[in-house]
C-alpha cells in the first residue's frame, strides 16, 4: 500500500501542475506588440543618424 502511495504523489502533482498551467494559460491576457515595435523603429532612427563629432 506504501508503495501505491508512493506512485500516486507525482501522478497527483503532475494533474495539478497541468490543471494549474490551463488555468494560467486561459487567464494570460493577449499582449500587443506595438510598444516594443516603437522602441524598435525609435533605435534604429537614432542609429541612423549621423554621428555629431564625427
Amino acid at each position: 500500500m506504501a508503495a501505491l502511495a508512493w506512485l500516486l504523489i507525482p501522478l497527483v502533482a503532475a494533474i495539478g501542475a497541468g490543471l494549474w498551467g490551463s488555468w494560467v494559460n486561459r487567464t494570460r491576457k493577449v499582449r500587443n506588440d506595438g510598444p516594443e515595435l516603437t522602441g524598435y523603429a525609435r533605435f534604429r532612427e537614432a542609429m541612423e543618424k549621423p554621428w555629431p563629432g564625427g
